[in-house]
């Protein structure tokens, strides 16, 4: 039993409160337990320099600590004049993971953009940015198809994330802080609703894992994203019913 009485197998509690911004085309606050995402998405009819005139749109995203997210104040990057290597990485895996699951084709010249703003950090922000982020993103779609931009919802599959982790040989879905902190071992999954891995980020904090830990951490993670991923259907097919995925 975990400090917080889950077992090695269960997920915390996920909730996913959708439309949470006025502004946004699409938005939602997810939580993975006491980690606390806001992710939106607007919806810019333009597209970088290398896509002018390609037909095919883009995804891109922003991420940040918030302040008061963090036991000790986290400063805000704008302050300091750079991004962190941490959050320029958490940036490229939030687009690139959104990006496998949509026909950009279909969105014509338009950037996605996908503001991923953690309020409260009790670890595995990026993976509760992952999965929010694809609901605000589905939001927004619909939005632009309500008002005539795009013909179809261009979703190709749902996409999810989980973290994992190894801790004196056990291993042990979905970390919080704690868990992250003190592990030999963690990881973190992005996956499709139709099984397929889109990345997997492994390390060995304190010692290496065997093949075998893989495995099970894999198997494990992939019963965590489709528990997670039914809960994005839920969410989703309420306010996209054409959404047959």
């Amino acid at each position: 039993m975990r400090s917080d009485g889950r077992k090695n197998n269960e997920l915390r509690n996920i909730t996913i409160e959708p439309n949470y911004l006025m502004h946004p085309h699409g938005s939602v606050l997810i939580s993975y337990g006491n980690t606390k995402v806001i992710c939106s998405c607007f919806a810019e009819n333009r597209v970088p320099q290398f896509l002018v005139n390609s037909g095919t749109g883009w995804i891109t995203s922003e991420y940040s600590l918030l302040p008061g997210s963090t036991t000790d104040r986290s400063k805000r990057e704008a302050s300091t004049g750079k991004v962190t290597g941490r959050t320029h990485e958490i940036q490229r895996l939030i687009g690139r993971s959104l990006r496998t699951v949509v026909d950009l084709k279909q969105i014509g010249e338009r950037t996605l953009w996908i503001d991923c703003d953690v309020i409260q950090a009790d670890g595995g922000t990026r993976t509760a940015a992952i999965t929010g982020s694809f609901v605000a993103m589905a939001l927004a779609l619909k939005h632009l198809k309500k008002n005539g931009d795009i013909k179809n919802i261009p979703l190709i599959d749902y996409v999810a994330a989980v973290s994992l982790g190894i801790k004196n040989g056990d291993v042990y879905l979905d970390l919080n802080y704690e868990e992250d902190f003190s592990g030999d071992v963690d990881m973190n999954i992005v996956m499709t609703g139709s099984g397929e891995f889109i990345e997997i980020q492994g390390t060995g904090e304190k010692k290496g894992f065997s093949q075998d830990n893989f495995l099970a951490m894999l198997e494990l993670g992939k019963a965590g994203i489709h528990e997670i991923i039914s809960l994005q259907k839920e969410i989703v097919t309420s306010f996209v019913p054409e959404l047959t995925l």
